[in-house]
């Protein structure tokens, strides 16, 4: 652990990604306390004002604050991602290691399921399922959840293969232990490392998929301060009002941006070969 955390701390870019995402977090948590007015209040006297004293990010086309409102939307945003990234490791590591440590039909079939839902685009898959089930953020974060299914399933997959064969499994089996206790105390943590990085990157996609869904009117109600709804009804007032879709863009940008160089340097200094690499 000290020198996982001493190789990451080095990586200058990946460190800057974790301090921009606590800063979001902390936002997401506190965003009662932290955003200077209502988010849902609105103004008919600050109008689409620029940004400014009394509102540092300028107000929208109903005088509600932007700041605000993107603050409350980094807690839409996390919430999505959390439950949604949560929902695919769960089901997709489970799938991934039956899959991968019985082998067989079951391994057949469920690289099969997986394979159908690979064929499709994951923003294409996501809008069939909202068109489906509906606008609303529950089923928002069940579709981006059930997207993200296979790309845990494969890497659990193809992790276990790679070490299923190993003497400690040889071992576990020869003395008897059952298969569930080898899939959880042998075989879970010795895959942790890519599952950890492909989670880290898979939130910055689920952060995406909420700002296109909503922008495209299918991810969350239009009543709740989301980056995505921020930016679509943004782009409508794009020559008066440039605020109104920049800020809430570029913060959506950053967190998914912040997400993706985070999870390469998690990667740099979990994967041995590149350590050894380095040394």
């Amino acid at each position: 652990m000290r020198e996982f955390c001493y190789r990451f701390y080095k990586n200058k870019l990946a460190f800057l990604g974790f301090i921009i995402l606590f800063i979001f977090l902390v936002m997401a948590i506190f965003a009662p306390y932290l955003a200077p007015y209502d988010p849902f209040q609105m103004d008919p006297q600050a109008m689409l004002q620029p940004p400014g004293a009394d509102h540092l990010f300028g107000t929208d086309q109903f005088g509600r604050d932007i700041l605000s409102r993107i603050i409350f939307g980094s807690r839409i945003s996390f919430k999505v991602g959390l439950i949604s990234v949560g929902l695919s490791l769960i089901v997709g590591v489970s799938m991934g290691i039956v899959a991968g440590y019985y082998g067989g039909w079951l391994d057949n079939l469920i690289s099969r399921i997986m394979d159908v839902m690979f064929s499709f685009p994951q923003i294409f898959l996501a809008l069939v399922i909202m068109a489906v089930l509906g606008t609303s953020s529950t089923n928002l974060m069940l579709a981006i959840g059930l997207v993200y299914i296979p790309i845990f399933g494969r890497i659990a997959r193809a992790s276990v293969l790679s070490i299923k064969d190993s003497l400690y499994i040889e071992a576990a089996n020869s003395i008897g232990v059952s298969n569930l206790i080898i899939m959880l105390r042998h075989i879970l943590p010795n895959i942790m490392a890519p599952i950890i990085v492909q989670t880290t990157l898979s939130f910055g996609f689920a952060i995406r998929a909420e700002a296109a869904l909503s922008f495209l009117g299918l991810g969350v109600e239009a009543d709740i301060p989301s980056w995505g709804i921020m930016l679509n009804q943004g782009k409508d007032w794009m020559e008066m009002a440039w605020w109104n879709a920049v800020f809430p863009g570029l913060s959506a940008t950053l967190a998914i941006l912040s997400f993706n160089i985070l999870g390469d340097g998690l990667r740099d200094a979990l994967d041995p070969r590149l350590r050894n690499e380095g040394e």
